[in-house]
C-alpha cells in the first residue's frame, strides 16, 4: 500500500558506486536522497567490484539524508545478482531504485526478496522506455511502488528523439497524470547541462509547474536549486494563506482573491501547500 507519509524531499543526487571517495560529498550534499548508482554509471566488467563497494554507502555514521541505490535491470543477470547481495548486506538501503521496469512483476520481485519482518524499503521504478508508457496504470498499481522516476535519457534513446522539453513533454505529462491517478509521486530526471545553472532552473521550473514531486541531479552543485525552486517562497505562502481565509470567509463557494475567481480546485491546493509548508518548517 501506497503511504504519501513516506515521501521523501525534492532533490536527488546520485553517485558512481565505483567511486567510494565521493559517497560522503552525496549523502551531505543538501540533497534529500543520495542514490548509490551501480547500473548505468558502471561498465559490465565493473559491476561486482561496485556491488561490493557500495554496501559501505550505507554503513557511514548518521547520514543527514534517505540513502537509496539504483540496481541494475531485473531482466539481466546483474539484476538477479544485486537483489542476493543486497539480502546480504549489512547495512542496507532505505530506497532501492529499480531501472526500465515494464511490468508490477518487477515490484513485486524486489519486494518479495528484500522484504523482512524489520525491513521494507521504499522501491521505485524508474520509467524509461515506450513499453512502460504503455502499461503505466498496471505499474502504478503494484502495492509496494512507493514512486516513479523519469528516465530521460535512455526513453530518448529508445524513441530517437531530443532531450529538450519539447521533445520530452508527453512523456513527463502522461507519466505525472499516470501516477497522479495512483496518488504517487514523481521525481524529473537530472538536467545532464553541469556548467549552466540557467538551463537547470529552467527545467527545474517547468517540472515543478507540470506536477513532478521533485528532480534528480548529478552533481552536488545542482542541489541548491532544486531545493530552491521545489521549496514554497515566503510569498507562496502568504498567498495561500489569504486564499484559504478568502474561502473560509465565503463558506467555501466561489469567491474573488486579488481579482481572480477562486473556487474549490484553488482551495484544496491552497491547503495542501500550507500542509506541507507547516510540516517541513
Amino acid at each position: 500500500m501506497t503511504s504519501t507519509s513516506r515521501r521523501p524531499g525534492r532533490a536527488w543526487i546520485i553517485t558512481p558506486g565505483l567511486h567510494g571517495h565521493r559517497f560522503a560529498g552525496a549523502q551531505k550534499s543538501g540533497a534529500a536522497v543520495a542514490v548509490v548508482d551501480i547500473e548505468d554509471s558502471v561498465a559490465l566488467p565493473d559491476k561486482q567490484t561496485a556491488r561490493a563497494a557500495s554496501e559501505a554507502f550505507f554503513a557511514l555514521p548518521d547520514p543527514p539524508c534517505t540513502l537509496g541505490i539504483r540496481m541494475n535491470s531485473l531482466t539481466t543477470l546483474d539484476g538477479v545478482k544485486d537483489l542476493i547481495a543486497l539480502a546480504a548486506y549489512s547495512a542496507r538501503p532505505d530506497l532501492i531504485v529499480v531501472p526500465k521496469v515494464e511490468s508490477p512483476r518487477d515490484i513485486e520481485l524486489v519486494a518479495a526478496t528484500l522484504d523482512t519482518d524489520g525491513y521494507t524499503p521504499d522501491i521505485w521504478a524508474l520509467i524509461e522506455s515506450p513499453r512502460a508508457f504503455d502499461t503505466l496504470p498496471v505499474i502504478m498499481r503494484a502495492p509496494r511502488l512507493g514512486g516513479v522516476v523519469f528516465g530521460s535519457a535512455d526513453y530518448a534513446a529508445s524513441v530517437r528523439c531530443g532531450l529538450g522539453w519539447d521533445a520530452l513533454h508527453y512523456a513527463r505529462s502522461a507519466l505525472i497524470n499516470a501516477a497522479s491517478a495512483a496518488n504517487i509521486p514523481v521525481v524529473d530526471a537530472p538536467t545532464w547541462e553541469l556548467d549552466d545553472p540557467g538551463i537547470l532552473r529552467r527545467d527545474a521550473e517547468r517540472a515543478k509547474e507540470l506536477g513532478f514531486y521533485g528532480k534528480g541531479c548529478v552533481h552536488p552543485r545542482h542541489v541548491q536549486v532544486i531545493n530552491d525552486v521545489f521549496t514554497p517562497t515566503t510569498e507562496e505562502i502568504a498567498q495561500a494563506r489569504a486564499l484559504v481565509a478568502a474561502a473560509d470567509a465565503s463558506g467555501g463557494t466561489v469567491t474573488t482573491v486579488n481579482g481572480q475567481m477562486r473556487g474549490t480546485p484553488f482551495f484544496d491546493t491552497a491547503r495542501a501547500l500550507i500542509a506541507e509548508a507547516d510540516r517541513t518548517a
